[in-house]
């Protein structure tokens, strides 16, 4: 039976809620800026008078980007990115993580494997040796030169695999007996047990892939190849004139009524929209997918 709270732990409570509200507000602000700024005139927010609400409300700045069939095109090819990406790394990523944790007597050279993964984290071959490989693979310019490079995500790695050694090892003593091999035990044992670190893992993964633009830039030979963080940056972020020369009359039109700073809250709105509607499904496993070790005998 749960007694009545001491006078201490409820100023304690309300002490801590007003922190956490606040710490929450501040967190809030700068995205509804953003958000008000590209749904306000060009003159206001030229003006600096955009805090939290739209200062002479138009949507001139998501019309522009929107007509533009290359934003399509590049969000076709991010979605395709997301996609792949998620799927090859998740898969190699419990591939490599389920051997890890074993013991060194059951995978002899567990600990050289690990310490070989751990060396990429600490050291890498840099920008131009990344790209001649890619280039002598023969897949620059399509989109498994956006999937294929960083499909081994260490990091994911090793929280995957310190949550597999943290699951009981009863259970898959008994699959043993029973007669399951690694990969039943893997797919009917692990996996599922696994779900909050995997859920948390595919987040970070699908994340990753989403805000990457830098390497679409790199590897991709033509504009129309761009992802759509790519695309954002370097058509819209950079209002390049010249990429605007075959433009109709009405975008034109919307040329005059927008801003440099419209489109790129704009875009900014846009581009953090899909991840803002994935993470509430997601960030209920946070805690326990995250804390490495959480699961104990």
């Amino acid at each position: 039976m749960v007694g009545k709270m001491s006078t201490s732990r409820i100023s304690f409570n309300l002490i801590n809620y007003s922190f956490l509200t606040i710490l929450s507000l501040l967190a809030l602000f700068p995205f509804l800026n953003v958000l008000a700024l590209s749904l306000s005139n060009k003159t206001a927010a030229a003006a600096g008078l955009v805090k939290l609400w739209p200062v002479d409300f138009t949507l001139s700045s998501y019309r522009f980007v929107f007509m533009r069939h290359e934003f399509f095109t590049a969000l076709g090819i991010s979605l395709e990115r997301v996609l792949l990406g998620t799927a090859i790394s998740m898969i190699i990523s419990v591939l490599a993580a389920y051997p890890l944790s074993k013991e060194e007597r059951a995978f002899p050279g567990r600990t050289l494997y690990a310490w070989i993964f751990v060396f990429t984290i600490l050291f890498n071959g840099g920008l131009i040796p990344w790209y001649m490989t890619i280039k002598m693979t023969g897949i620059l310019d399509s989109v498994w030169a956006l999937v294929l490079p960083g499909a081994v995500q260490v990091f994911n790695c090793l929280l995957l695999l310190n949550f597999f050694r943290g699951l009981p090892k009863a259970l898959e003593e008994a699959a043993f007996v029973d007669g399951a091999s690694h990969w039943t035990t893997l797919g009917r044992i692990f996996v599922p047990l696994s779900t909050p670190v995997l859920a948390t893992v595919t987040l970070f993964t699908v994340v990753g892939h989403w805000n990457a633009w830098f390497d679409g830039i790199v590897l991709m030979n033509s504009p129309s190849h761009y992802p759509l963080q790519s695309y954002l940056q370097t058509v819209v972020v950079k209002m390049n004139t010249s990429t605007f020369a075959n433009i109709d009359p009405v975008q034109a039109k919307l040329l005059g009524e927008i801003s440099d700073r419209t489109v790129k809250a704009a875009q900014i709105f846009m581009a953090t929209l899909p991840i803002i509607c994935v993470y509430p499904f997601l960030q209920r496993y946070f805690m326990s997918g995250i804390v490495l070790g959480s699961v104990k005998e």
